[in-house]
Formats: C-alpha cells, structure tokens, sequence
C-alpha cells in the first residue's frame, strides 16, 4: 500500500521519519528517497535477515535498530525523539512467507518456526507439540477467530499425531477436520493464531500505541496498516479514544474508515486483500 502510505504521511524533503517495522525498506525506501533525511531517521525491525537487508540506510546515517517495536519505541523516548513521521505495518513481511525454513506459510513445508526474531526462544514446534490442549485451543479462539468446535477438534487431532514436524504436516491436519468449501485454505486462520502467539503480537501492539503520541511532533503523522481483525481493532479502538480525550486529546483521526488496498495492487499482491489503513496526526 505504497501510494496510501505516501498519501496520508505527505512526506517533504527534511522531515524525519520512524519505521517501527521496516522490513525490507518497501516503504522505507520510498518515504526516505523524498525526505533525503536519512540521519534524523530510524528504520526498526527484530528480523536480523531484515536489519542486514537495511545496512545501505545505515551506510547513509539513519539508525538502525534490532529490536521488537515496544522496545524500540521505550529507547527513543528515553533518548527524547521525536518524528514528523511514523511507520507501523503490521504482520509479516512477504520475504518472511516466501522462506520456507521461516514456517510462517503452509504453501511451502518448513519447519515450525514462525519467529520473526530468530534470538528467541519459543518457535510454533514448542506450541504445537508441547502446550496443553486448553491452552492450544485458547490459542485458536483467541488469535484465529476460529470457532471453539473447530479449534477442539483441531487440537485432539493434534494430541493425536503428535510429534507434529513440519508446517505442510500441520496443515493437512487441519484440512482434514474440515468438509465445508473455504475461500481460503482452513489452515489460515490457526497458522495466523500461532505467530501471534509466537510472536506476542497482539501484547507488542497494545502496549506500543500508547507512546506513537509521544513519538510524534505536533503535526506529525502515523500510518498503521493491520492485516486481520483483531489488530485492526485495537488500532481503531485506540485512535478512537485518544481522538474523545477532547482538550487532552494528542491524536486527530485522519481517516474515519481504514483505507484499503486498490483493486490493481491486489491483483498483483493477494495478501494486499486483507490491509487496513489508519491515519492520525499529532495535535
């Protein structure tokens, strides 16, 4: 969503930017290409692959951090920055679906993995093939929006076959519980819930949004781009209150409904079909 992000952000040459998950720089790039102020820029991200893929940045003068965006956000504001500009888009990046030793994608067999930071400890394998089945299908219900039937009968299958390997292996058990004709594939939904997990997604998000405001400049913007419901509504629900917080209120909503994806990006990109766009600006 490059030409959304470029709408609503309004970058101009000299304003400084924050990319809370930059990634492979698709958005980094572009924004940093207007402003030139690369020096007054931070590019974040807990993937190394990624951090290494944004060494020219750095070559430049813009600081590079390894680091989930909670800590990233709690460094610079004890270092006092502020940015005319911050990035957040959510979820995983296409380079993490596309290598399969990753296992965030079930398209292609890798083990089950699914951390986007390689340092930690807990990996979907330990989920899957450790935790006890309340706590899995807590995990399903919460995370995937799957329906509890579903869930169960996904988890006994699990305790079942169980040492579960690989992420094709995980995905052909779900299949199986299902006979109903799906859209998408009926793996989605869990595979979804357990890189949330994994990850502390969900955890990471809400405790970030409350200092996006103190990041900001007055006038500065934020973009957020959430891939699925559950973190599109947090974003929502946050901008919502800080925009009702009348004369305290730090955040003015830009877009009352979130900005989507065009049909031509879609059709190029099909997992642009599920982004959400929200804007605000620092009062």
């Amino acid at each position: 969503m490059l030409n959304e992000v470029l709408a609503v952000l309004q970058p101009a040459l000299g304003q400084s930017y924050l990319d809370l998950t930059a990634g492979y720089a698709g958005h980094a790039g572009a924004i940093l290409g207007l402003t030139e102020n690369y020096k007054h820029s931070v590019l974040v991200d807990r993937d190394e692959c990624a951090i290494s893929h944004l060494k020219p940045f750095g070559e430049k003068g813009t600081d590079l951090i390894r680091s989930d965006f909670y800590g990233a956000a709690l460094k610079l504001l004890e270092c006092g920055k502020k940015f005319d500009m911050i990035l957040m888009d959510l979820g995983v990046s296409s380079p993490q679906f596309d290598l399969k030793e990753r296992g965030f994608s079930f398209a292609k067999d890798g083990k089950l993995d699914m951390r986007m930071d390689s340092s930690q400890d807990l990996t979907a394998e330990e989920v899957v093939n450790h935790f006890p089945k309340q706590k899995l299908v807590d995990i399903f219900v919460k995370y995937g929006e799957e329906k509890p039937k579903f869930a169960t009968k996904v988890v006994e299958e699990i305790l079942r076959k169980r040492p579960i390997s690989g992420t094709i292996e995980l995905a052909e058990l779900i299949k199986s519980k299902t006979h109903l004709y799906q859209k998408t594939h009926p793996a989605t939904q869990i595979f979804q819930a357990l890189r949330i997990f994994v990850n502390d997604e969900i955890g990471e998000l809400e405790k970030t949004l409350p200092l996006v405001p103190e990041l900001l400049e007055r006038g500065g913007r934020v973009a957020i781009i959430s891939f699925h419901s559950l973190e599109d509504r947090i974003v929502k629900e946050f901008l919502k209150t800080e925009h009702a917080r009348g004369l305290e209120a730090r955040l003015k909503i830009l877009n009352k409904t979130p900005i989507v994806a065009s049909e031509n990006e879609i059709s190029s990109n099909l997992r642009a079909r599920s982004a959400k766009l929200r804007a605000a600006t620092r009062i």
